[in-house]
């Protein structure tokens, strides 16, 4: 399995890879998600993976995303807004800086959130495991000019149902 990761971390490093992964694997992802009623992401047989479900910013509608994340021992999650290392930021960063409350489904589970976007020594700390977890988000900064923003999410209280009335 490490030479299988390995060659992933390789391809996945490449322009050409950036080009075509944003096309392809949240398409793939969302599909075989909402088939297996949430109980298989493909991403996430390489890398721990969940959705996201965020407001849209300007919308305010719902925005499902398929995202590799990294949980944390404290029952956090980390999660990077590489764009697989295109110059723009993902539009998910905006709906969670907008609407930093958020759902992600972890391994079937839907776990309410919010975000919390990471700065200084913070997103030092955060920013270097994330790069021990996926080290092609190395290449990826190279790449592009913007700071690759990353985020904390915390796990909070579900909203009651009803109004209690």
């Amino acid at each position: 399995m490490h030479a299988a990761l390995r060659l992933v971390q390789k391809v996945s490093s490449t322009r050409g890879f950036a080009k075509v992964a944003p096309h392809v694997i949240p398409a793939l992802d969302r599909t075989v998600h909402r088939l297996t009623r949430g109980r298989v992401l493909l991403s996430a047989q390489m890398l721990p993976g969940a959705i996201l479900t965020a407001r849209g910013a300007k919308s305010g509608a719902p925005r499902c995303t398929p995202l590799a994340c990294l949980p944390e021992d404290d029952g956090t999650f980390l999660l990077v807004g590489s764009n697989f290392g295109r110059t723009g930021h993902p539009a998910w960063t905006a709906n969670l800086l907008a609407n930093p409350e958020a759902e992600i489904n972890w391994k079937g589970r839907d776990i309410p959130v919010r975000a919390r976007l990471l700065e200084g020594e913070e997103r030092e700390g955060a920013w270097s495991a994330a790069l021990a977890f996926w080290p092609p988000y190395a290449a990826y900064q190279r790449r592009v000019e913007r700071r690759i923003r990353v985020f904390r999410l915390h796990r909070r209280r579900p909203e009651p149902e009803g109004d209690g009335t």
